[in-house]
């Protein structure tokens, strides 16, 4: 059903956005609530969501068979961070503060997207429901007792899954000699 409604929507078919809107406009709204913290406001959280489907509406073409609520919270989790980010700008900053040298470092970006690429090379090798339990706790930001639920299982069972997932994580970093 899903897949059919992302296939219209790839056609610009307004009521298959209607439908999507319905049926993931919750979700949608939990992640950017998870993802802010309660930085963003009440208004500021049906903001955002409406700028997600707008997204999702101007970039219709891009959605992958399957994965059009994993999208969707990607989209949603970038903008709840780019409203937080607009939000904390609007802040007066004194140039005296201000040091670019704190800002930017090749070796520290370099160093940045090396261990994202290993970790997400870790991470697609954990199997499921473990990876699922990651990825909702730290993508998604989802509470445990929200991942207990929606996956239906018990919360001390997310519990341990998540702790031993990170210790897997671990062990596999200082396998690949990365400093923990």
């Amino acid at each position: 059903m899903r897949d059919r409604l992302a296939e219209k929507l790839k056609q610009h078919d307004e009521k298959a956005l209607e439908q999507i809107i319905e049926q993931n406009s919750r979700f949608v709204a939990s992640v950017i609530f998870n993802i802010s913290k309660g930085s963003l406001s009440k208004e500021d959280i049906e903001e955002v969501t409406a700028d997600v489907f707008v997204t999702l509406w101007n970039n219709a073409d891009k959605v992958q068979e399957g994965r059009l609520r994993g999208y969707l919270g990607s989209i949603a989790k970038t903008r709840a961070l780019n409203k937080i980010k607009s939000l904390r700008n609007k802040t007066v900053l004194n140039i005296d503060d201000y040091d670019p040298e704190d800002d930017f470092s090749i070796a520290a970006e370099t160093e940045k997207n090396d261990i994202h690429r290993v970790l997400r090379e870790i991470i697609t090798e954990i199997a499921m429901p473990d990876r699922a339990i990651l990825v909702r706790y730290y993508y998604y930001s989802q509470t445990l007792p929200q991942i207990a639920d929606e996956m239906q299982l018990n919360l001390e069972t997310v519990k341990s899954k998540l702790r031993r997932t990170r210790e897997k994580i671990k062990a596999k970093l200082i396998e690949r000699s990365y400093a923990i």
